[in-house]
């Protein structure tokens, strides 16, 4: 066994910026044979498949991030009607969430992400999943607890909205917490000259909160794949210029519903995204534009119910740290509707947002709400929202 001082001075040595000067050649020479014997006990890096320095499967801790997303809220009624889970929904603080992400590579072959969530009503696994990196054909597959990618803001977690609530057409079709699923997905990067990206998943068709529009808290069972939801998706993206950029997306689902086994529902949507940011020196400016629109087919006993909802917004960036935004929202309703017997006329619902960005890592932001659901009195709102992250997080979809 080495000695003890020995060993520490070898450690010493190795991760601080210690002269050899300062030790007597004996003690060096300790040094250096206890240095080559560590040396000699660590195991070899990893290679990938291309001979590639990987990091080795628990050589090193994951990377982890917390995301605190808090607000306080004024509302004109007693019951806002707020439709997302996270959104703020009474008067005075709100504890939206705590998301703790946590991403490692698992070996040459495999990347694993969760996102766990704490929030007033529990703890929840938001997503957990894990990613393939060496299919062949530009194909790529993931297996586990995901939001699904359906349209543009399904797949966002909370702090990459670009506003304190969920939008009205998401939380009425998919789900408060938007549809996800236990599953798997496979898509593929289609070799064209621009981008084009092809995306089909099976997951779970239950969930109250998460698949709405098929069996969601009335959970019958898989007897087949049919009993499954099946989602699909093309993703596009076109440079139009040097400063401008535009993604388009086509979206579908199917799946069985609440009202019996045989009844089917299916979903379309289609989202587009418009950006516009300089990439002169120095400019902090920029404006982008989201238009999303979903269309409902739901099978009931003897009858049909379809409806239809999106919502536009855009969102200009005049400072390096501050951008406001502008919302507007419109979902139908349908009288007799089993998820929604109130909702039976349109609602209608406009925000404004100012947010400030001191970093990438926090942010502070004041939005306004006018909500019109004609079936009753308006409900106004107004939020003062707080986002702080700390830990190594990815970087946010396009």
């Amino acid at each position: 066994m080495p000695d003890p001082l020995v060993a520490g001075m070898a450690l010493a040595l190795a991760t601080a910026p210690i002269a050899t000067s300062d030790f007597p050649p004996d003690d060096l020479r300790a040094i250096e044979k206890e240095l080559q014997i560590d040396a000699e006990r660590a195991p070899a890096a990893a290679l990938g498949p291309a001979g590639s320095p990987v990091r080795a499967r628990g050589a090193a801790n994951p990377d982890i991030s917390l995301t605190l997303d808090a607000a306080a809220a004024a509302f004109s009624a007693k019951e806002p009607l707020m439709t997302g889970a996270h959104d703020p929904s009474r008067t005075g603080f709100n504890w939206q969430q705590l998301e703790m992400g946590v991403e490692a590579p698992v070996d040459p072959f495999f990347t694993f992400k969760s996102f766990i969530v704490f929030a007033p009503f529990g703890v929840e696994v938001e997503e957990a999943y894990a990613t393939t990196l060496d299919l062949p054909g530009n194909l790529q597959a993931r297996a586990g607890q995901f939001l699904t990618r359906f349209g543009r803001i399904n797949a966002m977690h909370p702090h990459g909205w670009d506003f304190v609530d969920q939008t009205l057409v998401v939380g009425k079709m998919l789900g408060s917490e938007g549809n996800r699923g236990l599953g798997a997905e496979l898509s593929w990067l289609i070799p064209l000259p621009w981008y084009v990206e092809a995306v089909g998943s099976l997951s779970d068709a239950a969930g109250d909160a998460t698949a709405r529009s098929f069996y969601g808290a009335a959970d019958l069972g898989v007897a087949s794949p049919l009993d499954l939801q099946a989602t699909g998706a093309l993703k596009q993206f076109f440079a139009l210029s040097r400063d401008w950029s535009l993604a388009w997306g086509l979206s579908g689902a199917n799946g069985p519903n609440a009202s019996g086994r045989a009844n089917r529902t299916d979903l379309f949507g289609t989202d587009l995204y418009l950006k516009y940011r300089p990439l002169d020196p120095g400019a902090d400016h920029g404006l982008s534009v989201t238009l999303e629109a979903l269309n409902r087919r739901r099978q009931q006993p003897g009858s049909v119910l379809v409806d239809t909802g999106g919502y536009v917004a855009a969102v200009w960036r005049f400072d390096r740290h501050w951008e406001s935004g502008l919302r507007a929202d419109i979902v139908e309703g349908l009288p007799g509707d089993p998820l929604d017997p109130d909702w039976s006329m349109p609602r209608y619902r406009g925000a404004v947002s100012l947010t400030y960005r001191p970093s990438e890592f926090s942010r502070l932001r004041l939005q306004g709400n006018a909500d019109f659901p004609t079936w009753q009195p308006p409900i106004y709102g107004a939020f003062l929202a707080l986002e702080v992250t700390v830990g190594a997080h990815g970087a946010h979809a396009f």
